[in-house]
């Protein structure tokens, strides 16, 4: 499988996990468990494109594992410094996911995605 379609399906599938650990850093947000399990699907389904695109750019798993830990911090901060409806912020809740699964896709990435078959040279 080609790196930007593996970071995409593994980001998705590893976003579903993202949005239902909120249920155990912080239970109180189980009534918007829904809202935040599609929202971190979709975060996770961005940065996988994000590193799988990098991934098939720059062939080193330490960079793509350091990008990976980068982009995924990045969009969970994006996340997290929306408050909820008391005005609280959850940064470590959202960011702490978020960055694990960067690091995540941003190895399997590296490691098991295919590199682009280049022209046959004669």
């Amino acid at each position: 499988m080609n790196k930007p379609l593996l970071g995409t399906l593994l980001g998705g599938i590893l976003g579903v996990f993202d949005g239902l650990s909120a249920l155990i850093s912080a239970p109180e947000t189980a009534p918007m468990i829904a809202s935040i399990v599609i929202g971190s699907t979709i975060k996770g389904l961005i940065v996988g494109v994000v590193i799988g695109w990098f991934a098939k750019k720059v062939d080193s798993l330490p960079l793509g594992i350091l990008f990976g830990l980068l982009v995924g911090a990045f969009f969970a901060f994006l996340v997290a410094v929306m408050p909820d409806e008391q005005g609280k912020h959850y940064y470590w809740q959202i960011m702490l996911p978020g960055s694990v699964l960067g690091i995540i896709v941003g190895y399997a990435t590296q490691r098991y995605g295919k590199a682009p078959s280049g022209s046959a040279a004669a």
